[in-house]
């Protein structure tokens, strides 16, 4: 069996300490937590209800079972997209985002050998964003951010976004993309479609503005992730790049044709299929492919490690899947794998 460090690079987080936190200063938005059970409860945050909301968001205790019962070493520990708050004030998300983040700090610090944070940050202030990601990774030592699909329906080309790109370059940002607030949801109610297919279409919408808009061509060194194998981005490069050829449109922003972008971006193998993930592994590389499972929602998986110790791959694209690559991403190569069976 591999000694590779596996590292889950997509994994939620919101501690009762978070909760108790974000409700002394700000009462009204919570978040609360209700009706709850050996399993979860019921999450609240402001308007945004989550149920069930499991109970490894929470307990820690929890957590580190099913990550050894999972083959994890380690585990990359962002918020909850319940509480972006991207439609609050700024500087009500600002603060809400410092508690957060100093909370994923805190356990990183009791547990460094099982858990790397990224951030969270006040996305519809991009100067306060800037300022948050300096804080996280120069003084709290995270690694980077989780952002989401959007800011309040403003897509993540936005010119006024442009500095925290840079920031995000300049520092070496692991930028974890992820779904909320999908699209189409009028059309996505039933069949719970809104989470099959709103939020790989949301990720999809992402990438492609990031792709369209320049915006990895103006900064190639970005390293953005992107939730749920990416979406149906992947799936759709050469749509993509016919676009290019044919239409005006594609070309407004980009010199190159779209797939050079889009080879530049990463993905999770959260797909839950493994001919998907064959084909991600076998287009876009390894080196490409991060361990991610979306603890502890439904739509994730706690077979992450089996399934890519099972892919039909080469050793070395295994051992860049389950963490090398990851750990390079996350400044950690080099750091002493420590088996999950045998950690705290």
């Amino acid at each position: 069996m591999t000694s590779v460090r596996t590292i889950d690079v997509h994994a939620h987080i919101l501690t009762e300490e978070m909760m108790r936190l974000m409700r002394r200063e700000a009462p009204d938005i919570g978040p609360t937590l209700s009706e709850v059970d050996e399993h979860g409860g019921v999450l609240q945050v402001g308007s945004i209800v989550q149920r069930p909301f499991p109970r490894g968001a929470w307990d820690l205790e929890l957590r580190l079972r099913d990550m050894d019962q999972a083959e994890v070493d380690m585990q990359v520990l962002s918020v909850c997209p319940q509480t972006f708050l991207y439609d609050r004030d700024p500087a009500l998300t600002a603060a809400l985002s410092s508690i957060q983040n100093d909370e994923i700090a805190k356990i990183v610090r009791q547990h460094p050998d099982r858990f790397l944070g990224i951030a969270t940050l006040p996305m519809q202030d991009p100067e306060r964003a800037v300022a948050e990601l300096r804080r996280a990774m120069t003084q709290l030592g995270l690694s980077g951010a989780q952002i989401g699909s959007h800011v309040e329906g403003r897509n993540l080309d936005d010119p006024a976004l442009e500095p925290l790109w840079a920031a995000a370059e300049e520092l070496g940002a692991f930028i974890l993309v992820h779904p909320q607030k999908t699209a189409a949801g009028d059309r996505l109610k039933s069949y719970y479609l809104k989470n099959l297919i709103g939020n790989p279409l949301d990720t999809t919408i992402a990438a492609a503005s990031l792709v369209f808009g320049g915006v990895l061509e103006r900064h190639p060194n970005l390293k953005f992730c992107f939730a749920h194998g990416g979406g149906f981005m992947p799936y759709q490069t050469g749509r993509m790049n016919h676009g290019y050829d044919v239409r005006a449109e594609g070309k407004v922003n980009l010199k190159e044709p779209p797939e050079v972008s889009i080879r530049r971006l990463y993905f999770d193998c959260i797909l839950h299929f493994e001919p998907a993930l064959r084909y991600l592994v076998d287009t876009f590389g390894a080196d490409h492919v991060l361990l991610g499972s979306d603890y502890p929602f439904d739509m994730g998986t706690m077979d992450g490690v089996r399934q890519i110790r099972a892919l039909r791959a080469t050793p070395e694209e295994r051992n860049l899947i389950l963490g090398e690559a990851a750990a390079v991403l996350l400044g950690q190569q080099g750091a002493p794998v420590k088996r999950a069976a045998q950690a705290g």
